[in-house]
């Protein structure tokens, strides 16, 4: 199937690695050019010299209230264009209720929550017909982690705000879709795998209760995003993809 991604130009943040890297690794593979966030400047740039001519790095803070801007505006001095964004960032801390602080919760708010709703704002402003907003959400927004107490209170808020733009943009004919990964084999999911004392026991317990009896990949993932990204899916807006294995059992 031709995507029709060839020459669009999209935004991913938080793609120096994880998700947000296996995106906009399917988007240049097919024919698209990015750019790529990251906090740190130089695996930003190292990132995107893996992904090659058609991908930019820069290193930025989703939390600064300058970036949305920004990163738009990079897009369309480097590539001429912006069709769409993916707001990709990295987990907020672990933690129950009674582990995480008040600055713990502030900080992901401003980046996870606030930041999101930034970019997605500003993207809407500079967006016409077919652009396309997305966000990397979790398995959280439908049924609580155990000991992700901050992202199970921000991110079913996100996809909330993600259904009412989805409301208001689309008679401009700008869609705007939510995906809800579980158990994908990145380093952020190892690292929650960790906290455990038996990692690779828990990693087991977690794959049997998959019906697919495995994590996703990164490239899984990554193929999934481009797909809604892109013209090819044209007709979907306001929807929220479970990318989890079927690990999510409700309708």
């Amino acid at each position: 199937m031709d995507l029709g991604l060839k020459d669009r130009v999209y935004v991913v943040t938080g793609a120096t690695r994880g998700l947000g890297n296996a995106t906009a690794r399917e988007l240049v593979a097919d024919g698209a050019k990015v750019v790529i966030t990251g906090r740190d400047e130089q695996r930003a740039k190292d990132a995107a010299a893996e992904l090659g001519p058609n991908a930019l790095g820069i290193a930025v803070d989703n939390a600064d209230p300058q970036v949305a801007e920004r990163v738009i505006a990079v897009a369309r001095e480097q590539f001429g264009r912006f069709d769409g964004i993916l707001v990709s960032v990295g987990g907020p801390a672990a933690g129950f209720v009674a582990d995480n602080t008040d600055e713990q919760w502030q900080s992901a708010f401003e980046s996870v929550f606030l930041g999101a709703v930034r970019l997605a704002r500003a993207a809407a402003a500079e967006l016409g017909e077919g652009g396309v907003i997305g966000f990397v959400l979790s398995g959280s927004v439908h049924e609580p982690i155990p000991g992700l107490t901050i992202s199970n209170g921000l991110r079913p808020g996100l996809a909330g705000f993600a259904k009412s733009l989805a409301d208001e943009l689309g008679p401009r004919g700008i869609r705007v879709i939510g995906l809800l990964p579980a158990r994908i084999d990145t380093d952020r999911v190892r690292e929650l795998d960790e906290l455990s004392a038996d990692p690779q026991a828990t990693r087991v317990a977690n794959e049997s209760r998959i019906p697919l009896r495995r994590y996703g990949t990164p490239a899984e993932f990554g193929r999934t995003a481009a797909f809604f990204l892109s013209p090819a899916a044209s007709y979907l807006t306001g929807v929220m993809l479970p990318v989890d294995g079927g690990n999510r059992h409700g309708f």
